[in-house]
C-alpha cells in the first residue's frame, strides 16, 4: 500500500514539462493517492492527468472563483480533499530602481494573493472534512536577498509568513500548513540557466553544502512526506535545498570563478 493510498491531491502549478508540479503529482499518484492537477495551461495538464489516472482542470490562480472551482472538483471528482500543494508562479526579475507598480503586479496577484486565495479555499475544504496538508512553494531568493529579485521573492517570502498565520487559524480543524524552499533545481523555469548560462548553475552548486544541486524527485518527495500521516509538522518552511540556505546568493565574481572552473 502507498503512503498516501485513499488521499486526494491538488497540485497547481502542473503544466511545465519537467517541472516540480508535474512530479509531485507522479509521485503522489505513485504513492495511491487520486491527484488533480491545475494550472493556465490546460492541453498539457490534459496529458498528465491520462498519465497518471488523474483529472484535470484550467485554473488560474489569481482569479478566486477559479481556485475554489478546484477544491469543488476534488470533491466532486473524488469524495474529498486531504493534500494541496502550490507551485504557481511567474519569473519576474529586475532591480529595484526599475520596479514599476504594473510589473509588481503580475508577482502580487500570482505569488501573494494567488497563494492566500489557495490556502483559504484549500483550508476551508479540508477544514470541513476532517483535515488535510497544505504545501506552498517559497524560494531560495527570499532567504539569501538575492539581487534583482525584489518583486519575486518579496512575494514568496509574504507567504510564507502567511502560511504561519494559516497554521495557526486551522490548526485546531487538523489542517497542517507548510511551505517549501527549493534552491536552484533544472525544471521548465530555470532551464536557460542550465542551458545557457552553466557558469550560474555551478556557482549555485559551490554554495550548497551537499555536493550536489537538488533535483525535482527532491522537492517531489517531500511533499509527499508533508502529504502523509507521517508528518506531524505545521506552521514551517522547510529548507528542501542542501543547505544552499546557508550560503549566499552568488555574485557577478562568483559566476566568473565557476566558469573558470568549468574551464
Amino acid at each position: 500500500m502507498g503512503r498516501l493510498e485513499g488521499k486526494v491531491a491538488v497540485i497547481i502549478g502542473a503544466s511545465g514539462a519537467g517541472s516540480m508540479g508535474q512530479q509531485t503529482a507522479r509521485r503522489m499518484a505513485e504513492e495511491g493517492a487520486k491527484v488533480v492537477v491545475a494550472a493556465r495551461r490546460k492541453e498539457p495538464l490534459d496529458a498528465l492527468a491520462a498519465d497518471i489516472g488523474g483529472t484535470a482542470i484550467a485554473c488560474d490562480i489569481s482569479d478566486e472563483a477559479q481556485v475554489e472551482a478546484v477544491a469543488k472538483c476534488a470533491v466532486d471528482t473524488y469524495g474529498g480533499l486531504d493534500i494541496a500543494v502550490n507551485f504557481a508562479g511567474i519569473n519576474v526579475q529586475g532591480p529595484i530602481a526599475e520596479i514599476t507598480a504594473e510589473s509588481m503586479k503580475d508577482a502580487i496577484d500570482i505569488h501573494f494573493v494567488g497563494s492566500i486565495l489557495f490556502l483559504k479555499h484549500m483550508a476551508n475544504t479540508m477544514a470541513s472534512r476532517g483535515g488535510g496538508s497544505i504545501i506552498t512553494a517559497s524560494t531560495l531568493t527570499a532567504v539569501l536577498g538575492s539581487g534583482g529579485m525584489a518583486a519575486y521573492a518579496g512575494t514568496k517570502a509574504g507567504v510564507d509568513n502567511i502560511v504561519r498565520i494559516a497554521a495557526s487559524e486551522y490548526g485546531k480543524m487538523n489542517v497542517r500548513v507548510n511551505s517549501i524552499t527549493p534552491g536552484l533545481v533544472r525544471s521548465e523555469m530555470t532551464e536557460g540557466v542550465f542551458a545557457g548560462m552553466p557558469a550560474i548553475a555551478k556557482a549555485f552548486e559551490i554554495e550548497t553544502r551537499l555536493p550536489r544541486l537538488g533535483t525535482i524527485d527532491d522537492i517531489a518527495n517531500t511533499c509527499v512526506f508533508l502529504g502523509s500521516d507521517e508528518a506531524f509538522i505545521t506552521a514551517q518552511n522547510i529548507q528542501v535545498n542542501g543547505g544552499a540556505d546557508m550560503g549566499h546568493a552568488p555574485t557577478p565574481a562568483d559566476f566568473a570563478a565557476a566558469g573558470a572552473e568549468l574551464g
